[in-house]
């Protein structure tokens, strides 16, 4: 049976934003692959996809996108997408042509596959029942085998994102859409929360861990979807509900209607959601992040405390946990580092001496809090334990007599397999290293880390569950899915 996928732009796809592969040559930290939105019944909706997206920023900053049915334009797709980010991408002109009262949005930072346009989200095609946007937060596991099984059988593709293969294996079934969606979902391996649209249906999933949050909400007669609650307060829109693992929800002219494509064996959703990704203002499976914060640096204190003058958190994701620190100790918490939030996303400078400087200028020890202090400073992860280093050395410079440093989360040992942008395991730091050689590594006076059961205490999640529901395999080696793992 023959068919055909292809990617043919109905409004503005050019590309202003280009520098090198978007990356930070500063900082270490982990990257989180992207977030999704989208709108169901609502007017106007690629200016609450805008917003949404918005909201969602710190999920991905290297490329954004948007794209709209109009029913009273015989169901058209509307669409515009480029590197950069929400604010750099669209303005009033690009937003008034994407008209309709139903889309899906994307923001993302690149994993597996490289930062160009064609990666850019939503993918767009053509296929032989009308048109086709595809979404997602995430990675498939077995995504090279189903791409060359298709690229064997004679498809054709025209980006290196495992949403293509979704395209393929949907427009290649004889069945109808929706169960067509259903299998091609049931081939996938991974963690991930997608969204599919076509000229008369929406549909979100997630997979069949849960590993990647996706949200339902209400807005009036509408429908909004996720991936964090945070979305849903800047639109005006209600909180429904959690997308459940294995779930795949099915909105059309005749309403809404909850399937499964996959059964539950384990409920697994990434635990950096909780120490590091997801906004403060969220909550994932009723479980506010903020809180959730304060208690890791609680237990941290009750597990690890170091008598000292201040404590202070590297912001921004760090800051509750500081907080919670503070409390528990009763040392006073202070703004002992200052984030500037206008360096932009990526700077790299072609000399050691000038990257030193661009530390300083993304992040500021505040003098008259540290010096002469002894200073707990608490951050989520070390990856590398270049960041650590230098932001050790930013306190220790500003006159900070001790540097104790705190971590969040256990020892960050094995990579991500489900849409974390993590480095080899040889490059991660506490793989290779003893705490003792990570401390002297990056300069501090002690170093601790959570525990395990410190986490999974603070974030608390469904008794009963392997680590109360959370995937830990980044620190336990325990992977939800099978992985091919040979990253040594």
């Amino acid at each position: 049976m023959s068919y055909e996928v292809t990617q043919t732009p109905k409004l503005w796809t050019g590309s202003h934003y280009n520098e090198g592969n978007g990356r930070d040559d500063i900082f270490d930290k982990l990257r989180e692959e992207c977030g999704v939105f989208g709108v169901w019944n609502i007017p106007n909706a690629s200016s609450l996809t805008y917003y949404g997206l918005h909201a969602l920023q710190h999920r991905g900053e290297e490329s954004a996108g948007i794209c709209t049915v109009d029913p009273e334009q015989n169901y058209a797709f509307n669409y515009c997408r480029d590197l950069g980010l929400v604010k750099e991408v669209f303005d009033q002109d690009k937003l008034n042509a994407l008209t309709g009262n139903r889309g899906i949005g994307h923001v993302r930072y690149s994993n597996a596959s490289a930062n160009n346009l064609a990666n850019a989200q939503p993918l767009i095609f053509k296929y032989r029942d009308g048109d086709l946007a595809i979404a997602t937060n995430g990675s498939i596991v077995n995504a090279p085998e189903i791409r060359a099984e298709l690229e064997a059988s004679g498809s054709i593709f025209q980006t290196t994102s495992d949403m293509e293969a979704i395209a393929h294996l949907i427009a290649r079934s004889s069945e109808d859409f929706v169960t067509a969606v259903k299998n091609a979902l049931q081939r996938l391996t991974g963690g991930f929360a997608i969204l599919i649209m076509t000229n008369d249906k929406l549909i979100a999933a997630s997979d069949a861990h849960g590993l990647r949050p996706l949200a339902m909400g209400r807005l009036g007669e509408g429908y909004v979807f996720a991936s964090e609650t945070c979305a849903f307060e800047t639109v005006g829109a209600s909180f429904e509900r959690d997308m459940q693992p294995g779930e795949m929800v099915i909105i059309d002219e005749h309403g809404l209607e909850s399937i499964r494509f996959a059964e539950l064996t384990r409920r697994a959703i990434c635990s950096m959601e909780f120490i590091y990704f997801a906004r403060p203002d969220s909550d994932i499976n009723g479980i506010n992040l903020h809180a959730s914060r304060k208690r890791m640096g609680r237990n941290m204190a009750i597990e690890s405390f170091v008598d000292a003058d201040v404590v202070t958190g590297v912001p921004d994701s760090s800051i509750s946990a500081a907080i919670g620190y503070a409390e528990q100790t009763g040392i006073p918490y202070e703004l002992g580092l200052i984030k500037n939030k206008y360096t932009g996303r990526t700077f790299i400078q072609p000399s050691q001496e000038l990257r030193e400087k661009g530390v300083k200028m993304k992040l500021s020890a505040v003098r008259k809090v540290v010096e002469g202090k002894r200073v707990v400073m608490i951050d989520d992860s070390i990856v590398r334990g270049t960041t650590s280093l230098r932001i050790v050395n930013l306190l220790r410079e500003a006159g900070a007599t001790e540097v104790h440093v705190r971590i969040t989360s256990p020892p960050f040992m094995n990579p991500c397999y489900y849409g974390i942008d993590t480095p080899s395991r040889k490059e991660l730091i506490a793989a290779q290293k003893s705490i003792e050689e990570i401390r002297q590594a990056i300069n501090a006076d002690s170093l601790a880390f959570l525990s395990h059961q410190g986490l999974i205490d603070a974030v608390g999640g469904g008794e009963g569950e392997i680590n109360r529901g959370m995937c830990m395999a980044c620190f336990d080696n325990n992977y939800p899915t099978v992985v091919e793992d040979n990253d040594n």
